[in-house]
C-alpha cells in the first residue's frame, strides 16, 4: 500500500536540525528520535506538517527508507515578530495549572488556544511582572534533516477522516 491521500502513515526516524547563519551551515544535532517503540502517525493531507514533507513521502510504502533535507523555507520558514508577545504573569498561576519553575527563560509552556486545540510558546524572558513569549513554532528557522522509514500504511478510517487525525493505540481517543 503507498502513501497517498487519507492514509494513517506511521514513520521511525531521527530528525537533526541545523541552521544557517551568515552563509555558514552549523553541523546538524539531533533533537527527536521516533523509533519502532514509537512510532510517528498521521493522516497524510491533513497531518498540518509542511508541504514538501509530505511531497517527499508521497507514494512511498512501508518499508522503504527516506533521507531528506528540507530547507527552513519549505519546513517552518523563520520566526515571525509578531508571534512574540508580552503577557502579564498573573495568567501563568497555580490555580491554570503552572508551577513558577515553568516560567524560567528557555522552556516551553503547554497551552491551548481559543478553538481547545494544544500549542505551546518558548519562554524568552522574564519582565518581572511580565512575561515574554514565543509562539513561533519551536523548529522555525531551522533546516530539517529526516533519515528514517516508513513503518506503516494503512487506509483511515471513516471516523479518522471525519475528525481529521489519527485515532486508536498511536493516535487520539474520544
Amino acid at each position: 500500500m503507498k502513501i497517498t491521500e487519507k492514509m494513517i502513515v506511521g514513520l521511525t526516524y531521527e530528525l537533526k536540525v541545523s541552521k544557517e547563519e551568515d552563509e555558514i551551515e552549523s553541523v546538524p544535532f539531533s533533537v527527536e528520535v521516533r523509533d519502532e517503540e514509537d512510532p510517528f502517525y498521521f493522516l497524510f493531507g491533513n497531518s498540518g506538517l509542511p508541504a514538501k514533507f509530505e511531497e517527499l513521502l508521497h507514494e512511498k510504502k512501508q518499508g522503504d527508507k527516506f533521507n531528506f533535507i528540507l530547507k527552513a523555507d519549505e519546513a517552518y520558514g523563520e520566526a515571525e515578530e509578531d508571534m512574540i508577545m508580552e503577557f502579564p504573569k498573573a495568567q501563568f498561576s497555580s490555580a491554570q495549572g503552572f508551577e513558577p519553575g515553568m516560567l524560567e527563560e528557555g522552556n516551553f509552556l503547554p497551552l491551548v488556544d481559543e478553538n481547545g486545540y494544544p500549542m505551546q510558546a518558548k519562554v524568552i524572558k522574564d519582565l518581572g511582572e511580565n512575561i515574554l513569549l514565543d509562539f513561533n513554532h519551536p523548529l522555525v528557522g531551522f533546516d530539517l534533516h529526516f533519515d528514517g522509514e516508513v513503518f506503516e500504511v494503512r487506509e483511515a478510517t471513516n471516523e479518522e477522516l471525519e475528525h481529521g487525525h489519527v485515532h486508536g493505540e498511536h493516535g487520539h481517543d474520544h
